[in-house]
């Protein structure tokens, strides 16, 4: 794959408290025919995410046609999962028109820096405001997911709800910080609320270099295979790369990370890091949607496929 990088598209605003650093995690949904909505979690001054919206041109994604101007909803209530942040990760429109909104919630540590588990929030107004299902995760803790249970990317095929999503329970010390470790595991629904308390592992670290992976991003072809978007946490570049993988089945992968085609910039605002792709095709043309250095410390960027869509 060969991207060509059209830049930042949004970059925060310090004029707005509630939105004043970051854009994290851009999760590019198709509203309609013209409108490419970016569901984004914007940060305050103390770094804590609450979950916005920018809408861009489907066929220029470039152009910023409106932004939200509150958040979709405010973080939990105190000592719930998501009481210091909400970083929207999925979103899927089911049959009914209601729009499903999956989440990590960041909930402060003391033993351990944070924790982050998976909730669900639910819209019936066309993804304007959004209601959580419950208060606790859907993704709760589990003996072998007892710290993170997050990422969370879902597919809907044939009345089943598919859930690639990034878990594990350990942290490691790497250059003095305690990191998070986890691996990608996978699970189904049948109703996209109720989960099994433990996933199926898809893809384990590899080397000592990698110590993690972010969210995952899975679209299927017409031919009927799996293309997965990931980032690959590496403890020698203290930072996310993007990584790339295929599969016949959304459960067997085979890593093509070299063929991704999509790296840092020298000089540029992704020069240290490079994460959370996210892949949508409008009118003939495949986006790509991502974060540079700092988590998206100076806005979401995206890049276009060069040489045609990816659907096939």
């Amino acid at each position: 794959m060969h991207w060509e990088k059209l830049g930042i598209v949004y970059a925060p605003d310090e004029r707005t408290p509630w939105a004043a650093s970051h854009a994290m995690v851009p999760t590019p949904f198709l509203i309609d025919d013209d409108t490419i909505r970016v569901f984004v979690t914007l940060c305050d001054g103390d770094f804590v995410g609450r979950p916005a919206f920018v809408d861009v041109d489907a066929r220029d994604p470039r152009k910023i046609i409106r932004i939200a101007s509150k958040p979709l909803m405010d973080i939990g209530a105190p000592s719930a999962f998501d009481d210091n942040g909400v970083l929207t990760c999925s979103v899927s429109r089911l049959d009914d028109g209601r729009i499903f909104m999956y989440y990590v919630g960041f909930e402060l540590g003391v033993k351990v820096r944070y924790k982050l588990f998976t909730g669900l929030a639910i819209s019936c107004d066309g993804a304007e405001t959004f209601q959580r299902v419950q208060q606790t995760p859907v993704l709760e803790r589990s003996d072998n997911e007892m710290t993170f249970r997050g990422g969370p990317f879902v597919l809907r095929e044939e009345g089943t709800f598919k859930l690639w999503y990034v878990a594990g329970s350990g942290w490691e010390v790497i250059d003095g910080k305690s990191m998070p470790v986890y691996v990608l595991k996978y699970a189904e629904s049948s109703d996209g609320v109720h989960w099994p308390k433990d996933g199926r592992t898809v893809m384990e670290l590899t080397g000592i270099d990698e110590h993690g992976f972010g969210r995952p991003w899975v679209r299927k072809t017409a031919n009927g295979k799996y293309r997965l978007f990931y980032s690959i946490r590496r403890r020698s570049l203290r930072a996310y790369r993007l990584g790339y993988a295929e599969s016949d089945d959304g459960i067997h992968w085979l890593r093509k990370d070299d063929e991704m085609g999509l790296d840092v910039s020298p000089g540029s605002f992704d020069s240290d890091a490079i994460m959370y792709s996210a892949v949508i095709e409008a009118h003939g043309q495949t986006y790509c949607f991502y974060n540079g250095n700092d988590f998206g410390r100076d806005g979401f960027a995206v890049a276009r496929l060069t040489g045609g869509p990816l659907s096939t």
